[in-house]
């Protein structure tokens, strides 16, 4: 039983934790990143398990990680506000070429990202180009830009 708890409990800790890094940090990896989740699995593990390095105890934990996630996702789907509270919801950051400063802050973003995901989802140079910006739940920037028409 002291599995269980200690898998529920570093579950929802994570959860809550990436929830509060935001949404773009878990888009884009950098090394910085990398290293850090590394550091994050090696401590969570220890949590994990404890004193008990058994298989069944191993079993145990990764079993209740799964359900957890599995009954999770069935709340979600059932209940819309919290999917929302845990998910988020899309944001517009840039309106008719124009990057919505507040926004862009609230997700700790710069223009230079939005650039960069134009160029490389669109092959668009300037912001001018940009119709729409938005920050997609998963933490991608999607790109609507004027209709060549």
């Amino acid at each position: 039983m002291d599995a269980v708890l200690r898998a529920t409990a570093i579950y929802l800790a994570l959860l809550a934790l990436f929830k509060i890094a935001g949404r773009r940090t878990l888009a884009d990896i950098s090394n910085f990143d990398l290293l850090l989740l590394l550091i994050i699995g090696e401590a969570t593990q220890q949590a994990l398990l404890g004193d008990d390095f058994s298989l069944t105890n191993a079993l145990i934990v990764i079993v209740t990680l799964i359900v957890i996630d599995v009954g999770l996702s069935f709340v979600k789907l059932r209940f819309a506000r919290i999917d929302t509270l845990i998910e988020g919801t899309s944001t517009l950051i840039v309106e008719d070429g124009r990057p919505l400063k507040k926004r862009l802050r609230e997700a700790r973003l710069r223009e230079e990202d939005i650039l960069l995901a134009a160029r490389q989802s669109q092959g668009l140079e300037q912001m001018r180009q940009i119709k729409y910006a938005i920050l997609e739940k998963n933490g991608k920037i999607s790109i609507i830009p004027y209709s060549s028409g």
